[in-house]
């Protein structure tokens, strides 16, 4: 059976691999749409909190001997913890300034990062073994595709539309959304809004953290792993609106799709698709396809 000239296997199987792309581009960008959104903070830093949760990960096992499971857990507190170190020690410092510096700070952040992992560890990736539980194929009719992709799209699922019901749906995203337009008027209300914007940002890199590991027994563990899908999430966030946590997840998904389409359609174009949407958009909606206008 073909659909568009091709046969059904080859264009669902794409369709399957853009979804998990999609995942981690949707889980990638939900951080960094946080950040922004409730903090106005541009985290250029966001790609190598993501290499940090795999490395975090990748040292638990070959140090602590302590396995995947466990590590899905602790490898994301642990990136999380470091990113409230950095914004209670220097990101606050920069707090009311223009966007620009928190922007230049992060970036250099992220290179002091990337440069210090690779002086000790090198630029040759880090093998992470997928877990035993997750191993081997999963027969989808149409084809077999390995247990632990099906594993990372359901888990990014789960934690991104979590993610967006605790925002948009309870009373600390209330305080959260609120403490951003008047931190004032709510610190007056008695709600700490110092320490809801730590958390906030900690979180926010605790998910690059997640997606770090999830990410760690697909691509080997190296310095530039976050780096290179930097200017792909940020396409997503614009896409989406900044500030939208909703637009964020289902930009992210939709763009993984349309990108495993274009390998199939149209190979020439599959890398540069996601921007050559971001223009469109731009120009059409400059506030993004989910985002208000100001």
């Amino acid at each position: 059976m073909t659909i568009l000239g091709l046969p059904i296997q080859v264009l669902f199987g794409q369709l399957t691999i853009g979804l998990i792309n999609g995942s981690f581009y949707a889980l990638l960008s939900l951080g960094l749409a946080i950040i922004f959104g409730l903090l106005n903070v541009i985290n250029f830093a966001h790609g190598a909190f993501f290499m940090l949760g795999a490395l975090a990960a990748w040292l638990a096992l070959t140090v602590g001997g302590v396995n995947y499971w466990w590590a899905l857990v602790l490898a994301p507190l642990v990136t999380g913890l470091f990113g409230i170190v950095v914004e209670r020690l220097l990101l606050r410092r920069l707090q009311g300034l223009d966007h620009l510096y928190s922007l230049l700070f992060t970036f250099g952040l992220a290179l002091a990062i990337e440069g210090t992992v690779r002086d000790i560890y090198g630029t040759s990736g880090l093998a992470y073994p997928v877990p035993a539980a997750l191993r081997g194929p999963v027969d989808l009719g149409f084809m077999r595709l390995p247990a632990y992709r099906i594993w990372v799209v359901v888990v990014a699922l789960v934690v991104c539309f979590g993610t967006w019901a605790l925002i948009e749906k309870t009373r600390i995203g209330s305080y959260l959304r609120a403490g951003t337009e008047n931190a004032r008027l709510v610190q007056a209300l008695g709600i700490n809004v110092p320490l809801l914007v730590t958390l906030t940002y900690g979180f926010g890199v605790a998910l690059a953290g997640l997606a770090g590991v999830l990410a760690a027994p697909i691509y080997q563990v190296q310095p530039q792993m976050g780096s290179s899908m930097l200017i792909i999430i940020f396409a997503v966030v614009v896409i989406g609106g900044l500030g939208s946590t909703m637009g964020t997840i289902l930009t992210g998904l939709a763009l993984g799709v349309i990108e495993g389409l274009a390998k199939v359609f149209y190979p020439q174009a599959s890398s540069t698709v996601v921007f050559m949407i971001m223009v469109i958009v731009l120009l059409l909606r400059p506030a993004g396809l989910f985002g208000k206008e100001a």
